[in-house]
C-alpha cells in the first residue's frame, strides 16, 4: 500500500468494520480530510463530523484500539512521509469506493452460485409453499416487497410480512393454517431481536426457514434451514444491499424453475398489462 493514497489508506481500515451511522459519519469526515487525519484532535473529529466527543472515542474503540489517541498514533505511522511518491493511477473518492466495494460483493456472490445446489433447493421450497410468507422487517423491508411483488406474477399466493409487532406471529400462523410449508426471510443489519424472534417461531410451527443474510454467522444463522450469504456494503452512512437484491432475484429465477405454469402466468399478466394499457412504454 505504499503507493496508495492517504483516502485509500484510510478507506482500508474501515472496510469490512460494522460501524454504527454515526461512526460512519466519523470515517467518512477522515477520508475526506485524509491529509489531516492524523493531526486531529478528538474534538476537532468531532466538530469535523457533527458528532460528540465521546462518539468519537467509541468509533475508536469500534476499529480495534484502546482509545482514539491510540487510533491517532495508528495513522501517523501509516501516513505516507512527505514527498512520497503516489501512484500514477487516480485514487478512488469515496463514493466511487463504496461501487467498487459493492462489484467485490457481487463477484463473491457469483463465486458462492457456483454450486447451484442450495438454491435450486430453496427454488423448490418456495414454489411448494401455498402460501408463501415473505418475512424482512426495518432495512429488509424493502428487500422483501421487492420479492414479493415479482413472485406474485409467477406464485398463486405469496404473502409479504414486513410490520413487525404484536401480529406478526398471528400472520405467521394464518400462513401455516393456509397450508404454508416454508418462509423466505430477508435479514440485514443490524438484525432486529423481532426477526430473529419470528424465524424461531415459524420453525416451531413447522415451517421450513430459507434465509438471505449478510453472513452465514448472522443472528438468525441459528433459526434457519437453509441460508444463503450476500454481503452488504458497508462504505457509505447506511448499508447498501446490491448483492442482496440480485440473490433475492436468483431466488425468484429457482423458484419460476419449480413452478409449471410460471410462463403461462407471465404471458396472461403481460396480455392484461397490454389490454389495459397499463405501461407508458
Amino acid at each position: 500500500m505504499s503507493g496508495s493514497s492517504p483516502a485509500a489508506r484510510l478507506q482500508a481500515l474501515f472496510e469490512g468494520r460494522r460501524l454504527t451511522p454515526t461512526q460512519r459519519r466519523i470515517a467518512h469526515s477522515l477520508v475526506r480530510r485524509a491529509a489531516d487525519a492524523p493531526f486531529l484532535s478528538s474534538v476537532e473529529l468531532a466538530e469535523l463530523a457533527g458528532v460528540s466527543q465521546p462518539s468519537v472515542t467509541r468509533f475508536a474503540v469500534a476499529l480495534g484500539f484502546d482509545g482514539y489517541p491510540a487510533l491517532r498514533r495508528h495513522l501517523r505511522e501509516v501516513a505516507p512521509a512527505e514527498g512520497e511518491a503516489e501512484s500514477d493511477a487516480p485514487a478512488h473518492n469515496e463514493y466511487q469506493q463504496a461501487v467498487l466495494a459493492e462489484i467485490e460483493n457481487l463477484r463473491q456472490l457469483a463465486g458462492l452460485l457456483a454450486d447451484t445446489g442450495p438454491v435450486e433447493r430453496a427454488g423448490r421450497l418456495l414454489a411448494g409453499s401455498r402460501p408463501l410468507p415473505v418475512l424482512g422487517l426495518r432495512a429488509a423491508s424493502s428487500q422483501a416487497r421487492g420479492f414479493g411483488y415479482f413472485a406474485a406474477k409467477v406464485h398463486p399466493d405469496v404473502r409479504v410480512l414486513d410490520e413487525g409487532g404484536s401480529m406478526l406471529h398471528d400472520r405467521i400462523d394464518a400462513a401455516r393454517r393456509a397450508g404454508a410449508d416454508a418462509l423466505l426471510c430477508f435479514a440485514l443489519p443490524r438484525h432486529p431481536r423481532e426477526v430473529v424472534d419470528a424465524l424461531g417461531y415459524a420453525r416451531g410451527r413447522g415451517l421450513t426457514v430459507v434465509t438471505v443474510a449478510d453472513s452465514a454467522f448472522a443472528p438468525v444463522a441459528e433459526h434457519s434451514d437453509l441460508l444463503i450469504p450476500a454481503a452488504v456494503g458497508t462504505g457509505l452512512a447506511f448499508d447498501t444491499a446490491c448483492a442482496p437484491m440480485m440473490l433475492g432475484r436468483v431466488l425468484l429465477e429457482a423458484m419460476c424453475d419449480g413452478l409449471p405454469d410460471a410462463q403461462a402466468r407471465l404471458e396472461e399478466f403481460d396480455a392484461r398489462a397490454a389490454a389495459r394499457a397499463l405501461f407508458a412504454g
